[in-house]
């Protein structure tokens, strides 16, 4: 077993190899901006700390450990920033992309959706982990439980301004049969 400190500039790449000769206990911080997550909807506030052990199980790398960090994302319903923790397990597997015969490209099993497939050497530790914080995210992120988000008419913020649109906001769809009330009224 060895463990490594890693800066947080480090990509650390987790050669096949290596893993071979020796399992590899990672505890590192990286720091906002040092992770490519490939991706303007969220931004990383705070350092993303990760405690994992990554190790050569029959030909295929196996990663388990956890992370934790700050995320900040936007309101689905007003759009403000909101600041959001964001915390997972994982255990994964990856296989060498090579394994895989042509024929089983088109037969994968229920056990192989939960393997995923790695080129060349190795992989970097920073791709696994930027794969992981995204499926850790809420698919929606609310600011508040009683967020009031925006006008559909004029785009104000429910929250902190009020609406100056009519109250009376008539569907399109049924201008028609307003007409024929107005119509109506005017013939009484």
């Amino acid at each position: 077993m060895t463990s490594r400190p890693q800066g947080a500039g480090n990509p650390m790449f987790l050669d096949v190899k290596e893993l071979a000769v020796h399992k590899v206990n990672v505890r590192q911080s990286y720091a906002p901006g040092a992770v490519d997550y490939h991706t303007p909807d969220f931004h990383q506030v705070d350092p993303l700390d990760v405690r994992a052990t990554a190790e050569l199980v029959e030909g295929q790398i196996h990663i388990s450990g956890e992370l934790h960090t700050r995320l900040e994302m936007v309101c689905a319903r007003c759009l403000e920033p909101v600041v959001e923790e964001v915390g997972r397990d994982f255990d994964l597997f990856y296989r060498p992309l090579q394994s895989i015969q042509r024929e089983e490209e088109m037969r994968l099993k229920l056990d192989d959706t939960e393997i995923a497939f790695f080129q060349g050497e190795g992989l970097f530790l920073a791709d696994v982990l930027a794969e992981q914080v995204h499926l850790a995210i809420p698919m929606k992120v609310i600011c508040r439980s009683d967020c009031r988000g925006l006008c559909p008419h004029c785009g104000a913020n429910l929250n902190t301004d009020e609406c100056r649109c009519s109250t009376q906001v008539l569907d399109p769809r049924l201008a028609p049969l307003a007409r024929f009330k107005q119509d109506g009224f005017k013939k009484q």
